[in-house]
C-alpha cells in the first residue's frame, strides 16, 4: 500500500493524480508483463516524493526523473 503513509487527504489527492499523470507518460515504454510492478513502484517513489513536491506537476516531474533513472541503473 504505497499510499498508506499519506494522512493529509491533499497529500493523498496529490499523489493519486500524479501517478495517473506520470503513469500515462511511461506506461508506453513498460513491457505489458512488467507493467503492474512498473507502476506500484511508481506509486512507492510518488510516495516518497510528497514532502519535496511543490505542487502535482512537480511531484509528476520528480516522479517520472526518478523512474528513468532507476530503470538505467
Amino acid at each position: 500500500m504505497p499510499f498508506s503513509s499519506l494522512v493529509d487527504p491533499v497529500d493523498l489527492a496529490r499523489a493519486q493524480a500524479a501517478l495517473e499523470a506520470a503513469w500515462n507518460e511511461i506506461r508506453s515504454t513498460i513491457p505489458d508483463a512488467s507493467s503492474e510492478p512498473e507502476r506500484t513502484k511508481l506509486a512507492y517513489v510518488i510516495a516518497a516524493l510528497v514532502p519535496f513536491a511543490v505542487d502535482e506537476d512537480d511531484l509528476t516531474r520528480r516522479a517520472i526523473e526518478r523512474h528513468r533513472q532507476s530503470s538505467v541503473a
